[in-house]
């Protein structure tokens, strides 16, 4: 289970940026094009509660930069919802529990807490269709 003082250690979206060492153009660039549809925003709306948002990545991940600026655009401007970045290889705690199919550390990892931090959702590489 993550508490939320573990949750609390994340990386705000803009320490992360600050942060990288490969791709940060890229990302920034992907961050500044992501753009909300009204049909985005129900996502949330399937996910009543959500409170927190606990994103796994690495920086070298191609997957990381297609979907990471999507989510934070969609959780920004809410402000009952915090969103986190751990960084997988340096926190394998957080990364081991939400491994693929029990067995793979694939990223980017997506989970929604509410506001005790029992879980609503994950998505582990990319949502599901």
């Amino acid at each position: 289970m993550v508490t939320a003082e573990r949750f609390a250690q994340g990386l705000t979206l803009p320490e992360y940026v600050a942060q990288m060492g490969v791709n940060r153009e890229r990302f920034v660039r992907a961050l500044e094009a992501a753009a909300i549809r009204p049909d985005d925003e129900q996502v949330l709306e399937r996910l009543p509660g959500t409170a927190k948002v606990l994103v796994i990545t690495e920086d070298w991940c191609g997957t990381s930069i297609a979907y990471i600026p999507f989510v934070a655009r969609l959780v920004e401007g809410r402000p009952g919802i915090e969103m986190r970045i751990f960084l997988r290889d340096a926190n394998p705690d957080i990364m081991d529990r939400y491994l693929k199919r029990g067995l793979y550390r694939s990223i980017p990892v997506f989970v929604f807490f509410d506001r005790e931090m029992n879980e609503l959702a994950r998505f582990i590489e990319a949502p599901p269709v």
